[in-house]
């Protein structure tokens, strides 16, 4: 498509995408991002150079192009091709329309493309049982395609003689991958020791899931979180980016959590801001529904993040009450029974060039006093109907 006098047509577009830094002085068809012309979404012409200048203020990247050939692409085509943010050539598309995409960079292993898998968090039957090996069935028995453990439950399993291998095993016999796992090293704190300290501990603790198979750990502001002074973005990004190289020793990719509750790291646009400043190509987010709201974030902003920004995403909802600041973990319920826009959430992080996990996270005391096993089952029975509820 060929426009005239397209200069004051163009618009500026503020959106957080998850990609390396970006020098000014390259062109654009080395860098895909969205760019309005009178409501229309455009993918650029690879042939042609365009002029690109690129700025970081205020938690969000900023694009400037002028454009001399463009084609017209859907909103969700966009998307969905956007996962090229971080490479080098803009890819064309396909006969269907979609883009034929590479590999994930933080994605390993084989992985279902734009489907849903369905993983259980053992926080959600923490209370019934610590059992790692008891988890694993449970999970299976349910049904999940994956599970995202603790920890602690694998150093216990070890402690008491267990080893890596054949807890792999078990995982592997019971048909279940490890998407995720949750660990708390202290990797963003301002003490020098023990921020080091805190490498070293999430070093062991990758080794560990890699070992059982395990692809990615959670990376919350742990020790940053409560009493803590608001750290600058930047000093996080820096931090953020030391413990991703952990992981590409580990072969363990370490996603920037989002914490509602937290001093820092609580809004969404904030996280991915770190993400972007890290400069590091596996950089990633582990979102949850309730700490987006709990930090106050607006749901809007998981739509503008590339098919690479996010793995997995932590399910769950939030009743009406208490209000928003008063409510904690334990007020969370299983998908479709709180008040979260799940179908509209549900549609933001879905694309058919991302195999997405949706990993049940509770902490229900009420729930933790059922049976496992029902726990477990609704759950999954929960999620799958927030899936098929999507407009």
């Amino acid at each position: 498509m060929k426009r005239e006098n397209q200069k004051d047509d163009i618009q500026h577009l503020r959106e957080p995408r998850l990609c390396p830094a970006i020098d000014e002085r390259r062109t654009a068809h080395q860098i895909l991002c969205e760019v309005r012309i009178k409501g229309q979404n455009l993918v650029f012409d690879p042939s042609r150079a365009y002029s690109l200048k690129v700025r970081t203020v205020a938690h969000l990247v900023h694009f400037s192009l002028r454009i001399p050939n463009a084609m017209p692409v859907s909103r969700r085509t966009f998307f969905a091709s956007s996962a090229v943010a971080a490479s080098s050539t803009i890819l064309p598309a396909n006969s269907s329309g979609s883009v034929a995409l590479p590999a994930a960079s933080g994605v390993p292993g084989k992985e279902a493309v734009g489907q849903f898998r369905y993983c259980l968090n053992t926080s959600t039957i923490r209370g019934q049982t610590e059992d790692i090996v008891q988890q694993i069935e449970i999970a299976s028995t349910a049904g999940y395609d994956a599970i995202e453990p603790w920890i602690r439950h694998i150093e216990k399993y070890v402690q008491d003689g267990g080893s890596l291998a054949d807890l792999k095993k078990r995982i592997d016999d019971a048909g279940l991958t490890v998407e995720s796992a949750i660990g708390f090293a202290k990797w963003i704190v301002d003490d020098e020791a023990e921020r080091q300290a805190g490498l070293e501990t999430a070093k062991r603790d990758m080794n560990m899931l890699a070992n059982i198979g395990g692809k990615r750990i959670a990376a919350p502001p742990i020790g940053a979180h409560r009493n803590s002074d608001q750290l600058d973005p930047f000093v996080m990004a820096e931090r953020y980016g030391e413990l991703l190289k952990v992981g590409d020793i580990t072969g363990v990719v370490p996603q920037l959590e989002v914490w509602g509750f937290s001093d820092n790291l609580s809004r969404l646009g904030e996280s991915v801001m770190v993400c972007v400043e890290s400069g590091h190509p596996k950089a990633c987010l582990l979102p949850d529904v309730y700490h987006i709201f709990k930090g106050g974030s607006p749901f809007t902003g998981l739509d503008l993040l590339a098919d690479d920004a996010v793995h997995v995403f932590h399910m769950n909802d939030y009743p009406a009450t208490p209000v928003r600041e008063k409510m904690n973990d334990s007020d969370r319920v299983y998908p479709g029974d709180g008040v979260a826009p799940l179908a509209e959430i549900l549609n933001m992080i879905s694309s058919p060039n991302r195999s997405m996990v949706l990993s049940l996270e509770l902490f229900n005391k009420e729930y933790w006093k059922q049976d496992a096993d029902v726990v477990a089952k609704t759950g999954l029975e929960k999620m799958k109907a927030a899936v098929a509820g999507m407009k």
